[in-house]
C-alpha cells in the first residue's frame, strides 16, 4: 500500500470543519499543530507593532494514495481555499515509506477496493 502526506494550513476557526470533511472522504487520522504563522501575497498588518493576523493550524494526514485527491479536493471546497484569499492552502506529497500505520491498512484495504 502506498501513501501520500496531505499538509493543510488553515485558519484555526475552520480546522474542525476541514478535519470532518477529510474523514468523510477516507482520512483515518490526522495531526494538528496549532499556532502556526504565515504570510501570503500581502505582508501582515500591524497595529502599534502588534501583528493583526489570524491564527493558523497545520494539519498533517497520511492517507492512502487512491484517496488523496478526493480528500485534497474536499479540504479545498470546505475551507474555501480557492474562493476566499487567505483562508489556507493544502498540498500533497509522496510518502516513500511509513511505519505505525499497520493498524489502518486492514481498514483502508476495504475502502480502497470499493473506490477502485
Amino acid at each position: 500500500m502506498h501513501f501520500k502526506l496531505i499538509v493543510a494550513f488553515t485558519e484555526d476557526s475552520i480546522t474542525d470543519k476541514v478535519l470532518d470533511a477529510a474523514r468523510k472522504k477516507g482520512a483515518t487520522g490526522s495531526t494538528v499543530i496549532p499556532t502556526a504563522r504565515g504570510e501570503g501575497l500581502k505582508p501582515s498588518k500591524t497595529f502599534f507593532g502588534l501583528s493583526l493576523e489570524t491564527q493558523r493550524d497545520v494539519i498533517l494526514m497520511v492517507v492512502e494514495e487512491h484517496l488523496a485527491r478526493d480528500i485534497l479536493e474536499s479540504i479545498e471546497v470546505t475551507g474555501e481555499f480557492d474562493t476566499s484569499p487567505g483562508t489556507g492552502i493544502a498540498f500533497c506529497v509522496d510518502v516513500e515509506d511509513a511505519v505505525g500505520v499497520s493498524h489502518q491498512v486492514s481498514q483502508l484495504s476495504q475502502v480502497v477496493r470499493e473506490e477502485i
